[in-house]
């Protein structure tokens, strides 16, 4: 009589399966292609304000609605969706150089600190309050609260939310930072603060790295210095958060197994990288392209990929309600933080 190992012996594994198939590196590029694509487009007038990966996501989402997706490369737009994402929030970490942010951004990771809290804690209950998802609630509070759809992309594998969520969260956070941030410099002629004021402002309370370097800029070189240190450290807090939340699905999850609910290994990655920008001797035109260019395009890949999973239909029913509490707790997280300049 056969046994199970005698039958599968002469299977080939899915894994294996997978990576010998032309459609798996199809896939891939496929994903790199649209990224590609996007990116360039990034640089014509309107889209240059809203950055490379929203408008890849766009291309995506546009090509799945008219064309449909495209079963037959699955696997490697998967790969990118999940693998390619960890691997560009593991470059992610070279845009963080901790030693700056402990020696000196001490008070200002306790103003960083309260952003997260408020943040997520704002849209989770306004997003509750308007009867919106959770889930994406939540990766909208959490985008909001440290650093934008890279935050998002972070927590999603932790958390359990599938691709559509995260890339309509993804998507959403990059619009809605850039509204603020434009928002931002029109009103920074009228208020009654410092540039550098203005800088910190911008860097506990902006979206994205993108938007606070948009909005303070104008302000002179030290409110730009000021706006990225403090966002950094936002940054710097999505480790213990991430650890937070991974101990929380654990709980979280019925059955209580370890197995339901991953440690996040990405994170040790992307706290490598942190150490290895910050520490080692490495040339800044190598450090520059690896946080700059590479890791931002292999984001926006991940991102094609999960565009590729949205449905026009369901942004109505779906992301209306959570786009709403977000917006409500930005503008609450913007007058906080506005009032703490003065403590």
């Amino acid at each position: 009589m056969l046994q199970k190992k005698d039958i599968l012996a002469g299977v080939p594994s899915v894994a294996t399966e997978k990576w010998s198939s032309p459609q798996f590196y199809l896939g891939i590029v496929f994903t790199l292609i649209i990224a590609a694509a996007g990116t360039a487009a990034a640089y014509l007038p309107v889209l240059d304000r809203i950055g490379a990966m929203l408008t890849s996501i766009l291309l995506a989402v546009l090509y799945r609605n008219f064309f449909g997706y495209p079963e037959n490369i699955r696997t490697g737009i998967q790969f990118s969706a999940q693998k390619i994402l960890r691997f560009a929030i593991i470059l992610y970490g070279f845009k963080l150089n901790i030693d700056v942010v402990l020696r000196q951004g001490g008070l200002l990771l306790l103003h960083d600190t309260l952003t997260i809290i408020i943040a997520i804690s704002m849209t989770v209950l306004f997003g509750k309050l308007f009867k919106g998802e959770k889930m994406l609630s939540l990766l909208l509070g959490v985008g909001t609260g440290v650093c934008g759809a890279a935050a998002i992309a972070a927590v999603s594998p932790i958390v359990k939310a599938d691709d559509e969520d995260t890339a309509i969260g993804a998507g959403i956070i990059a619009l809605m930072g850039t509204i603020f941030a434009i928002g931002y410099a029109l009103l920074r002629p009228f208020l009654p603060i410092t540039p550098i004021q203005f800088g910190v402002w911008s860097g506990i309370s902006l979206h994205e790295i993108a938007h606070v370097a948009a909005a303070a800029a104008p302000a002179g070189s030290n409110a730009l210095a000021m706006g990225l240190l403090a966002k950094l450290g936002r940054v710097f807090l999505l480790i213990p958060l991430s650890l937070i939340l991974s101990l929380w699905m654990r709980r979280k999850d019925s059955n209580g197994s370890a197995k339901s609910a991953p440690f996040p290994w990405f994170l040790v990655g992307f706290l490598a990288t942190s150490v290895i920008g910050t520490y080692f001797h490495i040339p800044k035109n190598i450090l520059s392209d690896m946080s700059n260019v590479v890791g931002p395009f292999l984001l926006a890949a991940a991102m094609v990929g999960l565009g590729l999973n949205v449905h026009l239909s369901h942004l109505r029913s779906r992301a209306l309600r959570p786009v709403l509490a977000m917006f409500v707790a930005s503008v609450i997280l913007s007058v906080f933080s506005y009032l703490t300049l003065w403590f």
